[in-house]
C-alpha cells in the first residue's frame, strides 16, 4: 500500500496542475469486450482507440491499464499496425474504460515528494453501473506502481466533474457534485473545503446542469473547460427549441458573473454544440468540450457535421502551439463519453522547475 499521511495536500504545497501544463504521460484504461460501455460495439470503437494512441505517440508516453496478460496480448494485436514504442502496459484491472473518472488525480509541488495521488471515492456515477470494485481502487494501484504517496479525501468525485486552471480556480456543476447519489451527507461547504484541501484550489465556480444524454448527472467536461488561466470555452446551443439551449444559456450567465481571485472577469469563448445525435432512440452526449489537451496535440471529438470545422478552428486559436486532431467519435459517444472521459494526464515534474 502506498504511504498515507494525515497532513492535507494543500497545506504541504500541493496543487492540481492545469491540463495544458506539461505531461509525462497519458493514462488509459482499455475497455474489455464484455464490458458495458460499448454494447455490441466493441469492434466498432477499436479504430478510435488505435487512432488516439497513435496520435499521442509524438506527444508523450501512453500508459494503459489492462486486466491481465491475455488482455494485454489482445490490445497489442489491435495496435499491431502502429508504432507503440511510447506505450507502457500496467496490470491494473478495471471494470470500464473511463479513466478520467476512476483514475488518479495527480497533484504536484516544488519539493520532494514532488508528486502525489488523490484517491477520491468512486461509485460509478451515483451507483448506476455496478460492479465498480476494480475501478474504485485504480488510483491507489497506480500510485503503488509509481511509488507515490496517496491522499484519501473520503469523498465521491469523478475527474470529469472538475476542471482547473492550475492557478487556484476550479469549475464544477451543482447537478453532479452536489447530487445526493454521490455525497448525500456532505454539505456544499464541506465539499468545497475538500476541494481546497486536496487540490490546492482557492476559488470554486459552480455551474448548473449538464447536457441531455449525459448519464454522469452533468460533468463539467461536456460543457465548460479552461483553456488558459483566465479563459474558458463554453458549449452553447443555437436552437432555442433544443433541450440544451436554456441550461447552457444559464451556465453562460453564471460564467459572465464570475470574477477571478485577482478581480478580473473570465474571458468566455463560445463553443458550438453539434447537431442532435441519437442511437437506438437515445440522445447521446455529443460535445466538442470533451477534448483532451496533450503536450503537442489536442484530441477533438467530431461527429461528421458542419459544426466540426468551426469547433476545430476555435480550439486552434486557443492552442496555437498544438495540433488540433479531429477524430470521428460517432461510434465512441455511444459509450456516453469521448476523449477527455477516456484519458487522465500525469504531470511532468520538470515543469515545476520552470
Amino acid at each position: 500500500m502506498s504511504n498515507f499521511t494525515a497532513e492535507l495536500p494543500a497545506s504541504m504545497g500541493y496543487r492540481m496542475p492545469a491540463e495544458w501544463e506539461p505531461h509525462e504521460a497519458t493514462w488509459l484504461s482499455w475497455p474489455r469486450r464484455e464490458g458495458i460501455s460499448f454494447p455490441d460495439a466493441y469492434d466498432e470503437v477499436m479504430p478510435v482507440f488505435v487512432q488516439m494512441v497513435d496520435v499521442l505517440r509524438g506527444s508523450e508516453k501512453v500508459r494503459i491499464n489492462v486486466a491481465d496478460h491475455d488482455h494485454e496480448h489482445g490490445i497489442r494485436f489491435i495496435l499491431k499496425d502502429i508504432d507503440i514504442s511510447h506505450v507502457e502496459f500496467f496490470q491494473i484491472p478495471t471494470n470500464e474504460p473511463w479513466c478520467r473518472d476512476h483514475g488518479p488525480i495527480f497533484i504536484v509541488r516544488d519539493k520532494e515528494p514532488r508528486a502525489a495521488v488523490v484517491d477520491w471515492d468512486y461509485n460509478a456515477w451515483g451507483g448506476k453501473y455496478p460492479p465498480y470494485d476494480l475501478d474504485e481502487v485504480v488510483p491507489t494501484k497506480v500510485a503503488e506502481q509509481l511509488k507515490l504517496p496517496v491522499y484519501y479525501p473520503k469523498l465521491i468525485l469523478e475527474g470529469g466533474s472538475i476542471d482547473v486552471n492550475g492557478a487556484g480556480t476550479l469549475l464544477t456543476t451543482r447537478s453532479c457534485l452536489l447530487n445526493p447519489n454521490r455525497n448525500a451527507n456532505r454539505s456544499q461547504a464541506e465539499i468545497e473545503q475538500a476541494l481546497r484541501d486536496y487540490l490546492g484550489v482557492r476559488q470554486i465556480i459552480w455551474l448548473g446542469d449538464g447536457i441531455e444524454g449525459d448519464d454522469t448527472d452533468g460533468h463539467i467536461d461536456d460543457i465548460t473547460r479552461f483553456v488558459a488561466p483566465n479563459v474558458v470555452v463554453t458549449a452553447l446551443e443555437k436552437d432555442p427549441k433544443d433541450s440544451n439551449y436554456e441550461l447552457l444559456q444559464k451556465n453562460l450567465e453564471l460564467l459572465q458573473a464570475v470574477r477571478l481571485t485577482d478581480g478580473s472577469a473570465l474571458e468566455i469563448i463560445p463553443l458550438p454544440m453539434p447537431p442532435r445525435i441519437e442511437r437506438e432512440a437515445r440522445r447521446l452526449p455529443a460535445s466538442y468540450a470533451n477534448f483532451y489537451i496533450a503536450n503537442k496535440v489536442v484530441l477533438l471529438p467530431v461527429f461528421g457535421t458542419p459544426t466540426d470545422r468551426k469547433a476545430s478552428s476555435i480550439l486552434k486559436k486557443c492552442f496555437p502551439g498544438r495540433k488540433i486532431v479531429p477524430i470521428d467519435s460517432r461510434a465512441l459517444v455511444w459509450g456516453l463519453g469521448a476523449f477527455h472521459c477516456l484519458t487522465q494526464q500525469q504531470p511532468a515534474l520538470e515543469a515545476n522547475d520552470k
